[in-house]
């Protein structure tokens, strides 16, 4: 266990979703102490740690070389993340990367090489798995209450980039690992490895609904690259080895949408987890379980699943909740889950799936 008096000392670096959630996350936490913080912008920096009180580190290489640091967060846009987080591991950091992890498998392969040879902890925050709901599900299927799963349906229809008129930024771009894939693909194929078994073949459709946006730095129109839909048809692999279908639809375009559903049905029982809220990733959660053909019926957390507080923000809270299952693998030397093996395995599908749209084939995975 974690000494209390000894907190995990750690950096953050990336001031988007690094601000208005790791930070407060981090703040939170008696396992974790912050530090500082760094960003490529020197006004931006400023800004922030002049308001949370934090070290400035006015450059990666004295992030890296502080010895007082023993992990970084990493909460940058995706295409920097993997050059950061290569030199910190070298420089014998332990990491919490936002995903997605790279901009492709190789990339995290390589990340998994280094960290393995200084046993260092990287994890990934696929915050889904720390979500109380989430997790009961994860319980109910575990526990074998819908016996041998017969067909998955997950569909993520969100209304992020449906508006035209949003400037083109780094989400656009293809390359810098922008689009619905990195967005909620990374999320939707990682809760499905979690519940119910890794992927053994796909093939997608790709598509990019809104082809030009407006750049406001260059006061011109750039064509957008990446994708905001993308349709999946899966084989899962059960733990009995059976080839499970499944469905995934993403959309970042779709106007009141439906927002998230993922539909589970077994040869016993169906479980139903589903969210309408658009404003928020995380509040808005309902969980719906039939067994034997029974009508379903809303599921509450088992009080042990449930967050000891939370906060408007619903995506602090379980983040906080990896920030916590990250410090503790660093102090007790145990693996980190989710981390980068579960990491690969997502990027994996991501790759693929652009693939198959590529090709127009079906591709197999393992």
């Amino acid at each position: 266990m974690i000494n209390t008096d000894h907190p995990i000392r750690i950096a953050i670096a990336g001031l988007g979703f690094g601000e208005s959630v790791h930070i407060p996350a981090s703040l939170s936490n008696k396992n974790i102490e912050l530090v500082g913080l760094w960003h490529p912008r020197p006004e931006r920096l400023k800004e922030a740690c002049n308001k949370h009180n934090l070290r400035a580190y006015e450059t990666w290489e004295d992030l890296v070389n502080d010895s007082k640091v023993d992990g970084i967060i990493i909460a940058t846009p995706p295409e920097p993340r993997y050059e950061l987080a290569l030199e910190a591991i070298k420089g014998g950091k332990h990491l919490l990367l936002e995903k997605p992890t790279c901009l492709n498998a190789y990339e995290v392969m390589d990340l998994q090489r280094n960290a393995l040879k200084r046993n260092l902890k990287i994890a990934v925050d696929y915050e889904y798995r720390a979500v109380p709901l989430f997790m009961q599900a994860k319980r109910i299927i575990t526990e074998e209450k819908l016996d041998e799963p017969y067909f998955v349906k997950l569909d993520w229809l969100m209304s992020s980039r449906a508006n035209p008129d949003r400037p083109w930024n780094w989400y656009s771009d293809e390359n810098s690992g922008g689009g619905v894939l990195g967005a909620l693909g990374t999320h939707a194929f990682d809760m499905i490895h979690w519940l119910i078994g890794p992927t053994h073949s796909l093939s997608a459709i790709n598509s990019t609904s809104i082809k030009e946006r407006e750049c406001p730095q260059l006061k011109t129109i750039k064509k957008v690259t990446s994708e905001d839909v993308s349709i999946s048809q899966l084989q899962i692999k059960s733990i009995n080895n059976n080839l499970i279908p499944a469905q995934v639809n993403l959309s970042a375009v779709t106007k009141q949408s439906r927002g998230f559903s993922l539909e589970i049905y077994g040869s016993n029982g169906t479980l139903v987890l589903s969210s309408e809220n658009q404003n928020d990733y995380v509040h808005g959660f309902g969980l719906w379980h039939s067994n034997k053909g029974d009508v379903l019926k809303n599921i509450q957390p088992d009080s042990d699943l449930s967050f000891s507080k939370i906060w408007t923000d619903g995506r602090i809270a379980p983040v906080a909740r990896i920030q916590n299952w990250w410090a503790q693998s660093i102090a007790d030397g145990t693996p980190v889950i989710p981390g980068l093996v579960e990491g690969l395995a997502s990027q994996i599908v991501c790759d693929k799936v652009k693939e198959s749209n590529s090709i127009g084939m079906k591709i197999e995975i393992n």
